[in-house]
């Protein structure tokens, strides 16, 4: 039996192995199609009877070693990748709503996914009930109708910094024989598994500190292969029922654990697209054989940062969950016992204005509407990411207009702080 490796190998390792004579590294199939000297052997591909690659916005033989990696990264049974973060948040509900359904989700998430939930799935006929991620039980069970099918949160929000109680939230699922989502960008497989904690499919904005070099955008949605979905059948007909567009297949029987996978290939990357590019996954790749590492240097630094900005004088509040005061402490110990991210978000004494002044005062942290990159970047949410919300909007996401995301980079810890600080001079 080959040995289990652990998180740090996997990430170098997982997913291609080369045989003799092969390269060591994930080769760049830049392909669009594939040749076959068999017809038969085509129809059967076509008809999902056998596995193999014909046409890259299916399968893609370096996308698959990612999206494998990616897979064994968070203890999934499968992984699909896609073009962005914001594509895998809406693949992996789509893959189970259509118009006429409603899912809940924490009010908690990143601004883009926020609009996307609340907007452009409207306009598709899904309807979605946005909760406070720290509301009771039965709060969060009130949200729930005969017709929701998934339950979403954050594992750490974006921007907010909020840790969400995975357990609770599978618990509350669960009870209602739908789906726990949850998107891990910020925490990654290293300090968080959620499958461990009880979610049934994870996502991921692979742009972030996967790729840690704001190199490619991608997505990626990871599958447990854990949720009984033939246990609520009649929520999820698209799984368990004949689907006419592949001759009556039905996914869940056909391919058991694999079958909300394999369906998301089939049916909506065929489609819908919004596939990444072999030379996009091959630069992941890169990005995720130091995820381990660059993941670690993100909290030490980050840690830093939160405890020299909460004794500041300029400084009215922070929110990291690694200082012992802040609300989510006690829940980042239970889920993130090594840290949790390299993200912080802060408020400065003073208004909007006062943010601007200082960040348009760092010389080395940049402004950009990136985050979890190598490179350290601040951004004030209702100036760029978030203007699209009223200021009612934003404290209801749990954002303060006068939120700070800072994202700590890897850099030299004292020159990152100096800079900090000499901006907080100038206000």
């Amino acid at each position: 039996m080959e040995k289990k490796l652990k998180t740090g190998s996997l990430c170098v390792r997982a997913g291609y192995k080369a045989k003799n004579g092969e390269p060591v590294e994930v080769p760049i199939i830049q392909s669009t199609t594939f040749k076959y000297d068999d017809s038969e052997e085509m129809a059967m591909l076509f008809d999902l009877k056998k596995t193999g690659y014909f046409y890259t916005r299916l399968q893609n033989p370096t996308n698959d070693a990612v999206a494998a990696k990616i897979a064994a990264l968070e203890g999934g049974v499968g992984c699909v990748l896609t073009s962005s973060g914001q594509a895998a948040n809406f693949y992996a509900l789509f893959n189970i709503c259509e118009a006429g359904d409603h899912f809940v989700t924490s009010n908690e998430i990143y601004g883009g996914t926020y609009n996307l939930f609340g907007v452009t799935l409207k306009k598709l006929g899904i309807e979605c009930t946005f909760v406070s991620q720290d509301a009771s039980e039965e709060e969060i069970q009130a949200a729930f109708r005969p017709n929701t099918k998934a339950l979403f949160g954050e594992t750490i929000s974006n921007p907010g910094c909020a840790v969400l109680d995975l357990e609770k939230f599978a618990r509350i699922a669960h009870r209602n024989g739908v789906p726990f989502i949850v998107d891990n960008t910020f925490a990654t497989p290293v300090n968080c598994r959620p499958f461990e904690w009880g979610a049934d499919i994870v996502t991921h904005s692979t742009t972030k500190y996967m790729d840690g070099m704001a190199t490619q955008v991608g997505g990626a949605v990871v599958d447990s292969g854990d949720f009984d979905w033939m246990a609520h059948a009649d929520k999820f007909p698209g799984l368990t029922t004949p689907d006419d567009s592949y001759h009556g297949l039905t996914y869940v029987k056909a391919f058991g654990k694999m079958g909300y996978t394999t369906k998301l290939v089939a049916q909506l990357m065929r489609d819908l697209g919004s596939i990444p590019a072999p030379q996009n996954c091959f630069l992941l790749n890169l990005g995720l054989q130091t995820l381990h590492l660059r993941v670690e240097r993100h909290c030490q630094n980050a840690q830093r940062v939160a405890e020299f900005l909460s004794n500041h004088p300029k400084v009215a509040w922070v929110h990291y969950s690694g200082l012992e005061g802040d609300k989510y402490h006690e829940l980042a110990c239970k889920y993130l016992p090594n840290g949790s991210c390299g993200v912080l978000s802060f408020g400065l004494k003073g208004d909007r204005e006062t943010a601007i002044r200082w960040m348009d005062s760092l010389q080395m942290v940049h402004i950009a509407t990136h985050v979890a990159d190598a490179r350290s970047c601040v951004l004030h949410p209702a100036s760029h990411t978030h203007r699209q919300l009223s200021d009612e909007q934003l404290r209801q996401a749990g954002i303060a207009p006068d939120l700070i995301r800072l994202s700590v980079g890897i850099e030299d810890i004292d020159d990152i702080i100096d800079d900090i600080n000499q901006a907080l001079d100038k206000i």
